[in-house]
């Protein structure tokens, strides 16, 4: 039986990001009158391209928000010491309200290993696996910016989530997992896809919700998909010709998914707008 052809709509994320950013510059003008001006730190030690376009578009979406952005570059022959010693005295610093650890890290260096010297209290982009384990105990804790984006998108387009199924394909501890968690408080029957997972499509296909965070260029086609799901898909794959794509092959689903996010413009800027949110939070709390 041929499925019948639904509108599909485009699930934005620019005009969500404008309002988080613009509640950030208020909240950052205030501190800044009050003796606190909001920090944010990147530390970076890779020469990756791609890695320094998003570290740019963090520094420059900051500067408009009034928060300062100091970029602590390192190098890609840095040490897991040095880096360490970087979080460490970021971590110490009193001027300093928010923290992130830049990636890809140089050959043999541990994230989790390093994201474990980020003051939970700064880091503000859940990378500590004390912030991962206080999300899952359901403690105040700041999420990564990818998984809250993912909720945050979801709730701005008014998808319910209570009771529905929501399918997460990839279990990473940066979008994957915290996204499964997010859901899972918010009532929703959850399912996580990975590489080893059989049949992904069987599973995919049940989901009235979902998010593909697996970083494959067309990896969900419309055989993936229910009739009128809603997909967010949080793939930042770069092409040959300088562009970026998603997950999921937009084409194929259009005409049998209710909802599916754009790549770029979805996910992505909501992600950056929702860290610096996150900074300003950090520095009222200090």
């Amino acid at each position: 039986m041929t499925t019948p052809r639904v509108h599909t709509s485009e699930l934005r994320g620019t005009a969500l990001a404008n309002e988080i950013r613009a509640r950030a510059a208020s909240a950052a003008t205030e501190l800044t009158a009050a003796g606190t001006p909001p920090q944010l730190a990147v530390v970076v030690a890779t020469d990756d391209g791609s890695s320094a376009w998003y570290v740019r578009s963090i520094a420059r979406a900051a500067a408009k928000t009034g928060i300062q952005c100091t970029l602590v570059e390192l190098g890609p022959k840095a040490t897991a010491e040095q880096i360490r010693t970087s979080l460490t005295a970021l971590s110490a610093d009193p001027e300093v309200h928010g923290i992130i650890l830049q990636t890809p890290l140089p050959d043999g260096v541990a994230f989790d290993d390093l994201a474990a010297a980020i003051d939970p209290a700064k880091d503000v982009d859940g990378a500590n696996p004390l912030s991962l384990g206080r999300l899952t105990a359901n403690l105040p804790a700041f999420a990564p910016a990818t998984a809250a984006a993912v909720l945050a998108l979801l709730d701005r387009h008014e998808i319910e989530l209570a009771g529905r199924h929501a399918v997460v394909v990839g279990r990473s501890t940066v979008v994957g997992k915290p996204t499964a968690q997010l859901l899972l408080q918010r009532d929703a029957t959850v399912s996580i896809c990975h590489r080893h997972t059989k049949d992904l499509a069987e599973i995919t296909r049940r989901a009235d919700v979902l998010i593909s965070a697996a970083g494959r260029i067309g990896l969900i086609t419309a055989a993936h998909v229910a009739p009128e799901a809603v997909i967010i898909d949080v793939g930042t794959n770069p092409t040959d010709d300088g562009g970026l794509v998603g997950d999921v092959d937009t084409a194929s689903v259009q005409g049998r998914v209710a909802g599916v996010t754009p790549v770029p413009g979805g996910v992505g800027p909501v992600t950056t707008a929702l860290l610096l949110q996150h900074t300003v939070q950090a520095a009222r709390r200090r």
